[in-house]
């Protein structure tokens, strides 16, 4: 499937309306578009203030039969389903008002929220849309359980569950999508949630389940049951009458796939991956998912997201790999000479960024008086290796470079971690805060030793042609 690169909302509002699964109470609910780069939030319109709560990780209180969120005072709950809907049919933006603390249960699936999503319609933004690129894998489990998820680069987004509960009625079964959107809908989103027998009467005696019936969850028996049973089961149902298929599914219920507990755990890691905060590019892979186990590693995964992607982040490259620009092309572009040339070589660069390397070595001209007997790197020449630095991703936007000189205008905001000595290899990364307009061009600059900071800065350049060079040919 081809990769959206804007981000996308709904292009009208619309309204669902159905009892909680729990709480037995009606809730309305409305979908509305919201503004580039807010996600999903929900808004307790029904109390004071009207607080809103992202669906992120970390707003994450309780996964007791559903994921619940708190945030400004408020709760809402059961909302995996809303969320998978939104992220199968690739949406970024939405805002979700809701009169209840709980969701919805409707079908016990996404697919009516998918449909009412479809009639909205949904429209691009202007805003791209940036994918969380993991750098290695990571995984969570508990082996007591038999529950282990892993996320693994793949470089497209795709989910994989597996479930085996070692029961006669489910068996060992898994399921599988990376093409989302309408392949979603057809595939997962009328998928309906699942317990077993024997958690009924448990839900019912915990004031659970209040607003769950056979309309909207299939209920597995994986034992005999008596025609007493049966007219108990009936009354705690409100329901004339019960009976069990040869199959071990209470009252005639029809699996709309063989795998349909399978897809519907899918459905769920789908939505509470959501909790992210944005979209992924790797393989997700779940054995005997749940709700906690999601949700825990939905934060770690975030956690290590935000590292990742942070400002200062050093985007993934190797270190050992032919450079972009060694130091005889770096010496073609800049027009510093050693010893004042100080950058080795450009190993990284793209619209956003810029990464360079320069081998502090003992025979550095400045360790002489700076300082004799404990050799320091002085600051200032870590800000001007940075300069230069950025200086050739300026220099590179033009298609003569060397007959281009760039000047300081100004430095601001510039610290200094850690010193820099002998025998460390220092990183550069500088990344524009704007875009190169009239030869002017302002950026933000680190500097690394490993992965620690030692330096950073923010600084303005002017651009300035030479005034000796030839007149670009038309």
């Amino acid at each position: 499937m081809t990769e959206i690169s804007k981000q996308r909302t709904l292009k009208g509002q619309v309204s669902l309306s159905g009892v909680g699964l729990h709480s037995g109470r009606m809730a309305h609910v409305t979908l509305k578009p919201a503004p580039e780069d807010s996600w999903f939030v929900f808004k307790r319109v029904d109390l004071p203030g009207q607080p809103e709560i992202r669906a992120l990780a970390e707003n994450v209180v309780d996964t007791a039969r559903g994921t619940t969120l708190e945030e400004n005072g408020a709760r809402v709950s059961t909302v995996e389903h809303v969320l998978s809907a939104l992220a199968g049919l690739e949406l970024d933006n939405v805002l979700i008002e809701t009169d209840s603390a709980e969701m919805p249960i409707l079908d016990g699936s996404s697919r009516l929220v998918a449909e009412a999503i479809l009639q909205a319609g949904i429209c691009e933004q202007q805003a791209e849309r940036v994918y969380y690129v993991p750098r290695a894998p990571m995984s969570f489990s508990n082996p007591k359980d038999g529950i282990e998820l892993k996320v693994l680069p793949s470089g497209k987004r795709e989910f994989t569950v597996k479930i085996d509960y070692g029961s006669s009625v489910i068996v060992p079964q898994f399921a599988h999508i990376e093409a989302f959107g309408e392949n979603y809908v057809r595939e997962v989103a009328s998928c309906r949630t699942f317990v077993f027998l024997r958690e009924v009467e448990w839900l019912y005696s915990h004031n659970l389940i209040k607003g769950g019936d056979l309309s909207n969850a299939i209920v597995f028996v994986d034992r005999m049951i008596d025609k007493a049973e049966m007219e108990r089961l009936a009354n705690l149902l409100g329901k004339p009458a019960v009976e069990v298929r040869s199959e071990g599914i209470l009252n005639n219920v029809d699996l709309y796939f063989k795998n349909e507990p399978a897809r519907h755990k899918m459905l769920d890691v789908i939505g509470d991956f959501a909790l992210l905060g944005r979209y992924m590019r790797a393989s997700v892979d779940a054995l005997r998912p749940g709700h906690f186990s999601n949700t825990e590693f939905a934060k770690a995964v975030r956690k290590q997201m935000q590292k990742d992607m942070a400002p200062e982040a050093l985007p993934d490259f190797d270190i050992t790999a032919k450079p972009l620009y060694d130091i005889t092309a770096i010496r073609k572009i800049l027009p510093h000479r050693p010893p004042f040339l100080l950058v080795d070589k450009i190993v990284y660069m793209d619209k956003d960024q810029v990464v360079g390397v320069k081998n502090v070595t003992m025979n550095e001209p400045f360790f002489v008086g700076h300082f004799p007997e404990e050799p320091v790197m002085p600051g200032v020449l870590i800000v001007e290796a940075m300069a230069q630095t950025g200086g050739i991703y300026m220099l590179t936007q033009y298609p003569d470079p060397e007959n281009y000189l760039t000047y300081f205008l100004k430095i601001d905001q510039v610290k200094f971690r850690h010193k820099v000595v002998p025998g460390d290899t220092l990183i550069f990364k500088l990344s524009p805060v704007s875009p190169l307009r009239r030869g002017l061009c302002n950026m933000r600059a680190w500097a690394y030793v490993g992965n620690q900071v030692v330096a950073e800065a923010e600084m303005l350049a002017q651009l300035s042609r030479k005034p000796d060079a030839p007149e670009l040919s038309k």
